[in-house]
């Protein structure tokens, strides 16, 4: 029976690794807003609300990576140069994708933009914080310890695809989940899950896939005004007008990670990332005795 929790070389397989970190998380999680539901606390905004949940899948982590006696930092959030570096690159880069996918939206007549006249510079700075404490949150729970020790267990294509579906699971009950935006929100939201999983293959830290995150979600919302997973309703320094063309094809009110274009640009970054080798540095090398 032991043999079902831990393997032949004396260590907890990687499933119950896996099961342990979002029992943890529950245990730590619902307290706090226990707390402050008993305390009448105000209904938390997108900023703080993000940035709480940040911190206990942080805690979490940390519990869990100190029971194995290996460290924080090796979960891919090592301060530094390259890390600031390919945050920022990731950063860029989803900015990039979310403004080429709006591009091949615009260029087969699905919108057209007009300058939103109430945008300001304040605005664009909080959307910014929380959509940074959304890629926090996101990235430590979906690309973090519970992702990082399946892959170790059960390989590269098992944690992505476990994941995959996971992350887009966890998307079913935003508003406008439904239909055929369901179905294109659910395939490219995995999709998004497999390039942001080979952000961390490829680099071994969580820097790149926290900014790729940030830059898709804030350029998507908070600069072409479209909705970001259906979730919200955020004043962009631009604002598309529909053209009345099928959401397949422009996403609508769910935002751009409804439409087909999407799916290409994924797809596409998918391959390149597949292909690309990496800059990985050895950080911590994982012994593949604390696998399986």
């Amino acid at each position: 029976m032991s043999r079902v929790f831990i393997n032949e070389h004396g260590f907890v397989r990687s499933g119950w690794k896996v099961l342990g970190f979002f029992v943890l998380m529950m245990a730590l999680g619902v307290p706090v807003f226990l707390i402050a539901k008993v305390l009448h606390a105000p209904r938390l905004g997108m900023g703080s609300g993000v940035w709480i949940s940040a911190a206990i899948a942080a805690l979490a982590s940390f519990i869990c990576v100190r029971l194995e006696k290996r460290s924080f930092q090796d979960l891919g959030l090592h301060p530094g140069g390259r890390w600031l570096t390919e945050f920022l690159a990731g950063t860029l880069g989803g900015i990039l994708l979310i403004l080429v996918t709006a591009l091949l939206v615009r260029g087969l007549d699905g919108f057209h933009w007009e300058r939103a006249s109430s945008a300001g510079v304040r605005p664009l700075l909080i959307t910014a914080l929380a959509f940074l404490g959304v890629g926090f949150n996101e990235e430590l729970v979906s690309r973090g310890y519970p992702f990082q020790r399946l892959v170790e267990g059960a390989g590269t294509w098992v944690g992505q695809l476990v994941f995959a579906a996971m992350f887009a699971l966890m998307h079913w009950g935003n508003p406008g989940m439904s239909g055929a935006t369901k179905a294109w929100a659910t395939l490219n939201i995995g999709l998004a899950a497999i390039l942001l999983g080979f952000c961390y293959l490829r680099t071994k830290s969580l820097a790149l896939p926290i900014g790729v995150h940030l830059g898709w979600n804030w350029a998507q919302g908070s600069l072409l005004g479209f909705g970001v997973s259906g979730t919200t309703d955020i004043k962009g320094f631009w604002s598309p007008v529909f053209h009345g063309k099928p959401e397949w094809l422009t996403g609508g009110a769910f935002g751009l990670e409804a439409s087909l274009p999407c799916a290409l640009v994924c797809g596409a970054l998918i391959l390149l990332l597949w292909r690309w080798k990496g800059t990985a540095v050895a950080s911590a090398d994982v012994s593949t005795a604390s696998a399986s």
